[in-house]
């Protein structure tokens, strides 16, 4: 070239053309790193600590000044520079184990030519952002994810107006002042906004949907509330959506567009309802779908199989309606399967035979019930199988008890048969989660030596026929979860077990055994991190065991325990479930056990012997949902102090030896929904009702006490639960129980007289709703008022001194199933309008006062001689007695007013008779019908008129 130039160019040209070569070779060389820049970021490097072992792992090792290359920072390990004008602006310190604290006058905010910042991954101490940040003006891209940052955002980040890259995840920040609206409103060029974990409880901003640059949004567990705006579904970049782990976050899915791009949709764990629309389908795009635990309903549609670019597919626990899912087996780069509790049924799709991609494969509680097919051995990538809580019957299939590559296997709840070795699971090596409960097999000892059996994570093999506690446990150093419940194991717990995990074992069930006690005397475990020990409903004997401080669940119930109570269960910092009921327990209650009720949730001591005053077990604060003290020897009175239980719902104490008024401070608990005071020697009126009183009661039970004075009608008012219906949803009381990592309730249970039974309710459902004022000495008449509470299910108000006719107002109680009026001094005739209660199946009015005739048809057909018995003036079916002379017929409905006031005469005066005579009672019936009336007529007109019975409902 240069021949061909020296040629054929003037000279002049040529020194021209010369210069503009040489300039562009000085130009192309790149220029070192600024003094000033490498003095920074060495101070940078000094300000962090370096773990030794880590140090050679971390960029900033490669910050030294050796030889020439050294000195120029520019080709320091994450380090990149300007190449004209040497200036860092770029700067990944990412997973660099750098621990400590990072403030404003760190040297990093003096980089200000900072384009690129990732810190992510490090641990930077629960250090604020610091406000300097602000100072890197140009910086396009900043990530702090997962650094231990901490504390209130700083509005200088909205400073930084070039940013295309935001992301501040998995930190514990806040987002309140600036909110999320303000960063939408401020960062408009973002494509990359990723806030994980970061407090923002508030709505999400409209203004998000106008960044029309956005192709990555993730807002997981931010605390959102309110309704996700339809309009970020329709950004037009948009390829990432998450929002999971909002629980008071709503929302509907739209129509989707076969142009979005969508590749990522994550609203795991939020309240979006509605269905899944049938254009899902057009996402072509779609890789990764993820509804878990939303509340969608509706059919799953079929254009999901359109979708052949899904990898991850999630759609459990939802409401869809029940489907086969026939269009699976189109989706064969699925990696994961997750259709737990979506009401899918009929056998397992051969179809899924093409998924030979799958990793995990969950069908969960739900209604498939077929045998277990043994081509899911072929699924060469499977390590997640969980087929529990089905219909599955017949064997394990063997092709299943060969993949040793299983890391979870669960068939737990299912119809399965036969007896198998523990051998045939614990060859497989790589098993860390195992679940076989309730799975209808026997289980035969294990032969394999401890070494070669895999380590468990969970462990669960409840009711599975053991007569043994498996030798190979004792060798299990990472259990998290054990549960051998429900099984025939007896004898004594095995030393071992008190240090079986040690570092890493959380629950430990072992209730439903026939365990006696324990091979040496209990003495506080080893256990660092135990959560939850479930020893109930065994044989064991001797002394409370404590449990270890770590505990949160501790179960002794139904045991034959006995003893006084150390104080040192007062020392259990974290507990929040106590229950030692249904044991012999004895002497008084440690007054000690107030110190738990900031912590405590449930408190279940019933069914043990023991005595003196109750203590004062609530203070300000107090976290305690249930107290049950029922069937002890309790005495003295209901502590004051119970009023600082503001949380509670459920409070038992009867069968016990209180004495005192009625304690109309419990008003005040406004969260109350059980309330029983049964068996005690409560006594007096019960007074003036204060305001806003029991405005969630549903269970009211102060039978078998001494309570006198009227009904307390003036109270029904206040109620509020009562007068309400509310059967739409199927719940049970329970307080919550969860702990990290496992999520556990503790079911409310209780005792209640049910058509004359006492029942026991293992669980309680929501809408239960009770009155059981029996065996007291309530008098006067039974006010019409007590039609307000409209929701009453039970109502016994037997075994007291209550007069005067039965209200009418009572057949407004539409949902009354057990109705007791028996054993008082009740008059008049029964209320023809009781027979609209069609859900009536108790009904007992026996031994009062009562005249007339039975009502007839309907649940009236149902009800034998008892509920009738000892009212000599009452007659009709079913009594053998009739209410008109032999020989003669029932009056016509259409008779003249004077014949009916005849009847009328003669009908009073016949049953008046009774009691004084025949002469004195016409005498009497005289006197006591000084007008005219229709009852009779009504009566017999109506069983004319309607000779069908209804049956019971």
């Amino acid at each position: 070239m240069w021949l061909f130039l020296k040629h054929s160019v003037p000279r002049c040209l040529l020194f021209l053309i010369l210069a503009h070569f040489l300039t562009r070779c000085v130009s192309s060389v790149q220029q070192p790193c600024l003094e000033s820049e490498r003095f920074a970021l060495l101070q940078l490097k000094q300000r962090f600590i370096l773990n030794r072992s880590a140090s050679a792992h971390s960029k900033v090792d490669s910050w030294k000044l050796n030889g020439q290359v050294g000195r120029d920072c520019c080709y320091w390990d994450g380090v990149e520079c300007d190449d004209n004008t040497g200036h860092v602006i770029g700067l990944d310190l990412s997973s660099s184990f750098l621990y400590g604290s990072i403030h404003s006058d760190n040297s990093l905010f003096q980089l200000n030519h900072l384009r690129r910042l990732n810190l992510s991954n490090n641990d930077f101490n629960g250090s604020k952002i610091p406000s300097a940040v602000g100072n890197l003006s140009k910086l396009s891209q900043l990530d702090l994810s997962f650094s231990a940052f901490s504390g209130q955002i700083p509005s200088q980040v909205l400073e930084l107006s070039r940013l295309v890259v935001l992301d501040l995840a998995g930190n514990g920040l806040k987002l309140q002042n600036p909110s999320l609206e303000s960063l939408a409103e401020k960062l408009v060029n973002l494509k990359i906004l990723n806030l994980d974990g970061v407090s923002s409880p508030s709505t999400i901003p409209q203004s998000l949907a106008n960044l029309s640059s956005l192709t990555s949004l993730s807002l997981e567990a931010c605390e959102l509330q309110g309704e996700l705006p339809m309009e970020i579904f329709q950004l037009p970049n948009l390829q990432i959506l998450h929002a999971s782990y909002n629980i008071f976050l709503t929302g509907r899915l739209p129509e989707f567009h076969k142009n979005t791009s969508l590749v990522s949709l994550r609203l795991r764990n939020t309240g979006f309802s509605g269905v899944l629309p049938e254009s899902v389908g057009n996402l072509n795009s779609l890789s990764h779908l993820d509804v878990k635990d939303c509340n969608l309903s509706g059919p799953i549609p079929a254009s999901l199989a359109n979708l052949t670019e899904l990898t991850y597919l999630s759609l459990a626990f939802n409401e869809f309606i029940p489907s086969t899912l026939s269009w699976l087996g189109k989706l064969n780069k699925l990696t994961w399967l997750n259709l737990e509790v979506t009401n899918s049924y009929g056998d397992i799709l051969p179809s899924l035979k093409n998924l030979t991609s799958l990793t995990a494969l969950g069908l969960f509680r739900n209604k498939f019930s077929s045998r277990i097919p043994s081509w899911l051995g072929n699924l060469t990538q499977l390590i997640i199988l969980d087929l529990g809580d089905n219909r599955f019957w017949g064997s394990i299939p063997k092709s299943i008890l060969t993949k040793i590559n299983l890391e979870a296997l669960a068939l737990e709840s299912n119809l399965l048969t036969g007896s198998y070795k523990l051998d045939s699971f614990l060859n497989l090596k790589s098993l860390k989660d195992f679940q076989l409960s309730f799975s209808n097999i026997s289980l035969l000892p294990a032969t394999v030596m401890n070494a070669s059996v895999p380590r468990f994570r969970l462990l669960t093999l409840a009711d599975c026929n053991l007569l043994e506690f498996p030798g190979f446990l004792s060798s299990q150093d990472k259990l998290e979860l054990l549960d051998l419940s429900g099984n025939k194991i007896q004898g004594f717990i095995p030393k071992w077990i008190w240090g079986l995990s040690a570092q890493t074992l959380e629950v430990l069930v072992l209730n439903e055994n026939m365990l006696t006690g324990f091979h040496q005397p209990p003495v506080a475990p080893t256990w660092t991190n135990l959560r939850k020990l479930d020893l109930s409903s065994n044989e064991l004997r001797g002394s409370l065991p404590i449990p270890p401080a770590s505990i949160s669940h501790y179960s002794v119930s139904n045991n034959l325990l006995q003893g006084e109570i150390s104080s040192m269960i007062c020392s259990l910092p974290s507990i929040t479930i106590l229950d030692i009921s249904n044991n012999s327990f004895s002497g008084m209650l440690p007054a000690c056990l107030g110190n738990l009720s900031k912590s405590l949730s449930v408190l279940n001591l019933q069914h043990n012997n023991f005595r003196g005053p109750i203590p004062q077990a609530c203070e300000k604060g107090s976290q305690l949902r249930m107290i049950d003290l029922s069937q002890n020897q309790l005495h003295g009175y209901i502590p004051r102090s119970l009023a600082n239980c503001k949380m509670l719902e459920f409070l038992n104490l009867g069968n016990n030896l209180i004495e005192e008024t009625f304690p109309s401070w419990l008003g005040r608990l406004q969260e109350l929904k059980i309330l029983i005071l049964r068996h005690n020697r409560l006594h007096g009126a019960i007074g003036k009702p204060e305001s806003n009183e029991f405005p969630k009661l549903r269970v009211f039970d102060l039978s078998f006490n001494r309570f006198v004075g009227r009904l307390p009608s003036q109270h029904f008012q206040s109620w509020k639960a009562m007068k309400v219906v509310d059967v739409s949803k199927l719940r049970y009381l329970r307080a919550n129980a969860s702990f990290p990592g496992w999520n556990l309730d503790f079911s409310y249970s209780m005792t209640l007289t049910k058509a004359g039974v006492v029942t026991e309710y293992e669980k309680i459902q929501d809408f239960l709703v009770a009155i059981d004022f029996s065996s007291n000495r309530f008098e006067g008449r039974i006010s019409e008022d007590i039609q307000v509470l409209k929701a009453v299910q039970f109502l016994n108000l037997s075994n007291n001194l209550l007069s005067g006719p039965i209200p009418s107002s009572l057949a407004n109680l539409t949902g009354l199933q057990a109705l007791d009026l028996s054993q008082n001094k009740l008059s008049g005739e029964i209320p023809q309008e009781l027979t609209q209660l069609n859900f009536l199946g108790f009904f007992n009015v026996s031994h009062n006062q009562l005249i007339g005739p039975i009502p007839q048809g309907k649940q009236f057909g149902t009800f034998d001689n008892n509920s009738f018995e000892g009212n000599l003036g009452l007659c009709g079916k079913p009594l053998s007695k009739e209410c008109y002379p032999e020989g003669s017929s029932p009056p016509s409905a259409s008779m003249s007013k004077k014949d009916d006031s005849w009847f009328e005469f003669g009908w009073k005066a016949i049953l008046l008779g009774y009691g004084s005579g025949v002469v004195n009672g016409l005498v009497l019936g005289y006197l006591f019908n000084p007008w005219k009336h229709k009852l009779f007529v009504k009566y017999f007109g109506r069983m004319l008129q309607n000779p069908r019975r209804n049956r019971r409902k």
